[in-house]
């Protein structure tokens, strides 16, 4: 007698497909996940192992690029090997930080990781502008229109004077105003004016700060020797008490410049006898303005001068000068001195 459950139902075949079904489904999700899993790794090995660049890049991201724009840019940069990658990329591991406009310095082998971290937190590139001490204020602004990555236009040197604007290292990024970074020099001449106002020596022939950068200026094209600064301050310090010419050659020289440039011929004795504003030879005093942008050390000389007797200095032929407290002793150092130039010649 047969037991009825050997008897085949109509439901055990469909049973059997069901179970084939949702094997397969089984298996298909598991390949699934499978290929999902193994993308995901590779995309974030993509996004996190050392790039193709094989140097040191400097790359600028302009205001208001597109992330297009950006995953082109590294792409084309060498940073990426694939723009569209970058886009999926920054999508997908980087979405909620927007990415900085500015120059950014990629290393070689920089991931993408790295690439995007840097956009997004900044980091651009710092650069330098060096303005030396004693230049005049035509030739800083020359200098700051030469600087690159600076934008924008510059007022005439008449305009911004002489020894308004302090000599130094100045840092800037890419696309940052010269008028910003003038205002910047401005503002530095200011405070440390006042600051070295504040503690100068008592009882010098200086009345304000303005006279105190006009005398620093003059020391500056004086000498390119710090440990003489103080000195030659003293000269001119000496001098002003006695009431007595100051006599600086670099003021005549200043004062004979004209729209073309500066005066680059060789001073001679008739330059000495026109007579303008700035030729110390044949005015009292001080000059009417600075000559040049002086720097710290020049106007500390001039508010804190050395104590001496000496009234005169000469070159001495070693880059330095000769000081003397009496004309007689100062011709002999001016004969030595000249006595050096023709055996040069």
């Amino acid at each position: 007698m047969t037991d009825p459950a050997d008897i085949p139902t109509a439901d055990q075949p469909r049973r059997r497909r069901l179970g084939w079904v949702l094997t397969c489904f089984v298996l298909l999700l598991i390949a699934g996940a499978t290929i999902v899993g193994g993308a995901a790794v590779m995309l974030h090995r993509a996004y996190s192992d050392p790039g193709p660049l094989r140097a040191e890049t400097n790359l600028i991201i302009p205001p208001g690029a597109s992330g297009r724009m950006i995953a082109r840019a590294l792409t084309e940069a060498g940073v990426s090997a694939d723009e569209r990658l970058v886009q999926v990329l920054m999508r997908l591991f980087a979405p909620e930080k927007p990415l900085r406009a500015g120059e950014y310095a990629f290393p070689a082998g920089i991931s993408l990781r790295e690439a995007i971290a840097k956009l997004q937190s900044g980091d651009v590139v710092v650069r330098r502008v060096t303005i030396a001490e004693g230049l005049t204020t035509r030739e800083v602004l020359a200098t700051l229109n030469l600087a690159e990555g600076l934008t924008g236009d510059l007022p005439d040197a008449a305009e911004i004077g002489e020894g308004t604007l302090l000599p130094e290292t100045y840092h800037y990024s890419w696309g940052d105003s010269r008028a910003d970074l003038l205002a910047r020099m401005r503002a530095a001449m200011q405070t440390a004016v006042g600051r070295l106002w504040a503690a100068r020596d008592e009882g010098l022939p200086i009345k304000t700060p303005q006279e105190a950068v006009v005398l620093a200026s003059i020391i500056e094209r004086e000498t390119g020797v710090p440990e003489e600064r103080a000195r030659v301050a003293s000269v001119f310090i000496n001098r002003l008490n006695r009431s007595m010419r100051l006599q600086s050659d670099p003021t005549v020289v200043y004062g004979l410049e004209t729209d073309g440039g500066p005066f680059t011929g060789r001073l001679l004795r008739r330059h000495l006898e026109i007579d303008h504003p700035f030729n110390t030879y044949t005015r009292d005093g001080l000059p009417p303005s600075p000559i040049a942008n002086p720097g710290l050390e020049s106007i500390s000389a001039a508010l804190k001068p050395a104590e001496t007797k000496f009234f005169y200095f000469v070159a001495d032929g070693t880059g330095g000068h000769a000081f003397a407290r009496t004309l007689s002793e100062h011709n002999r150092n001016v004969a030595n001195w000249r006595r050096i130039q023709r055996q040069a010649r």
